[in-house]
């Protein structure tokens, strides 16, 4: 019987190496031509989903490649008060290390025999057990495991739930070769995260373990036109790194420096989430898993849940051989409650990040009391 994954991200993926580990064999299918075909983006706070890392085999290859220096934590206003340090001590717990994504996937990808992973394959739409793709190629499967992302075209087969613009915009950049260019800048950063809160705005700063720093610039309560009216000239970077300093005047000059060191890579990035607790009706043959399924707020759980999805469903279908609507089922209703939870406290974080006082409500929510 044909197990077919649509999407070769961290839940797909995750899917993939726990059926192998039981001796189960998957296909997975990519719309990217390979595995470099495009960046992956930045470092990924792995804490929950290193039970599904470790179902899959692979967390001591995890730990030796995790930064446990990662967990560190400035948080700054924009007047350049600082908050918050926290430096992690070198004998710290690995709680929630942080990993490059490209690293991660990696990991993934090396632990699957090879030809698992059918690069070039666009899906566009399935019917009668029947994958058609883009190219006019097709597939059969028994279960489908749609893992294909925010913008799930596996998705429709089960709801009409579609995401929604979130009320935060965000321009990504990134500094490359930190430590060498701008040694100043990378000093001020540290070895983890670097948040500057307030004014209805965030830079969040992060340290990679590739050498770069990655930069966040968030505007939150702001509509889903909001780069078109920004005035930030996408096609032009230098042009737009000075919209951007613009846009935060009267910002401690420390942190527009991060901005003007940044490289020609500014990207936009809406911010768009699916409602809190969705879930549907079963179907022995089809399922969802990552983004596809519980589209969340980009703080800290969409990477964990997508992992443990791959990892529940993959036990899920090596505890009933044969039979994919128990499987499927049973990987749902823990699926369903699991990741219901963790949308609604990512929904209450980022209510805290959208409000007048974040960065002071922020500091209470890792000091408390």
């Amino acid at each position: 019987m044909t197990i077919v994954i649509v999407g070769a991200g961290l839940g797909g993926l995750a899917l993939a190496r726990v059926l192998h580990v039981h001796g189960i064999e998957s296909v997975v299918y990519e719309r990217d031509a390979s595995r470099d075909a495009r960046r992956q983006g930045g470092m990924l706070d792995i804490h929950s989903g290193q039970r599904a890392l470790a179902e899959a085999g692979l967390l001591a290859e995890f730990l030796a490649l995790a930064r446990g220096e990662g967990q560190d934590m400035r948080l700054l206003e924009p007047d350049g008060t600082l908050l918050l340090q926290e430096d992690t001590p070198e004998d710290a717990p690995a709680l929630r290390p942080e990993i490059d994504r490209t690293d991660l996937r990696n990991l993934l990808l090396d632990a699957l025999p090879g030809g698992t992973v059918r690069w070039g394959h666009a899906f566009d739409h399935a019917e009668e057990g029947v994958l058609h793709f883009a190219d006019g190629r097709s597939a059969r499967y028994d279960l489908l495991a749609g893992a294909d992302g925010a913008n799930s075209r596996v998705r429709p087969l089960l709801t009409g739930a579609r995401p929604v613009h979130l009320g935060q915009n965000v321009v990504e950049l990134c500094i490359p070769d930190v430590d060498r260019a701008h040694p100043d800048l990378a000093a001020m950063v540290g070895r983890g995260n670097y948040w500057v809160m307030g004014d209805g705005k965030s830079l969040a700063a992060q340290r990679n373990g590739d050498g770069c720093v990655r930069i966040g610039v968030s505007f939150y309560n702001t509509g889903e036109d909001w780069f078109t009216t920004s005035g930030i000239p996408f096609g032009d970077p230098p042009a737009a790194r000075a919209r951007l300093i613009e846009l935060l005047a009267g910002w401690d000059p420390r942190f527009t420096a991060l901005i003007a060191a940044s490289g020609d890579t500014v990207v936009p990035r809406a911010i768009t989430t699916l409602p809190p607790g969705l879930t549907w009706p079963s179907n022995p043959g089809i399922t969802l898993l990552g983004d596809a399924a519980h589209l969340m707020p980009p703080v800290g759980e969409g990477a964990n849940m997508a992992l443990l999805d791959g990892a529940v469903l993959g036990l899920a279908v090596a505890a009933h051989p044969g039979d994919f609507g128990a499987a499927v089922e049973e990987y749902e209703q823990e699926m369903f409650e699991r990741t219901g939870a963790a949308a609604r406290m990512s929904a209450d974080m980022q209510e805290l990040l959208m409000s007048p006082d974040a960065s002071r409500r922020l500091l209470e929510f890792f000091q408390p009391g």
